[in-house]
C-alpha cells in the first residue's frame, strides 16, 4: 500500500506562486509514476502533470519534480491565475496512466 500526503496549499494572489508538496510512503518502489491532477468547483477532475524518470518536467507554469531523498514530489505553480482555483490532488500508479493511488487533496485559492 502506498500513502500519499499533501501540503502547501493556500491562497494566493494572481500572479504569483505557490509550491504543493506530496510525501509518499508504502510501498512505494512499485510505483511507475506519480503526478497531481485537481478539481475545481463544478469541474472534472483533470491532470495537470505526471512525472515518471527524470527529475522535473515543466507543464507551462508548472513544474513537477521529485526528491527522492525525501520521498516527496513537488509541484510548483508561477504566475497563478483566478482559473487555477482548485482542490489539487497528488496522485500515483502501478503501471503508466493507471491511478491506483490518491492523496487527500490540497485547496489552492487564486484571489484577489
Amino acid at each position: 500500500q502506498v500513502q500519499l500526503v499533501e501540503s502547501g496549499g493556500g491562497l494566493v494572489q494572481p500572479g504569483g506562486s505557490l509550491r504543493l508538496s506530496c510525501v509518499h510512503s508504502g510501498s512505494i518502489f512499485r510505483l511507475n509514476w506519480m503526478g497531481w491532477y485537481r478539481q475545481a468547483p463544478g469541474k472534472e477532475r483533470e491532470l495537470v502533470a505526471r512525472i515518471q524518470n527524470g527529475a522535473q518536467s515543466v507543464k507551462g507554469r508548472f513544474t513537477i519534480s521529485r526528491d527522492n531523498a525525501q520521498n516527496t514530489v513537488y509541484l510548483q505553480m508561477n504566475s497563478l491565475k483566478p482559473e487555477d482555483t482548485a482542490v489539487y490532488y497528488c496522485s500515483a500508479g502501478l503501471s503508466w496512466g493507471v491511478i491506483n493511488y490518491w492523496g487527500q487533496g490540497t485547496q489552492v485559492t487564486v484571489s484577489s
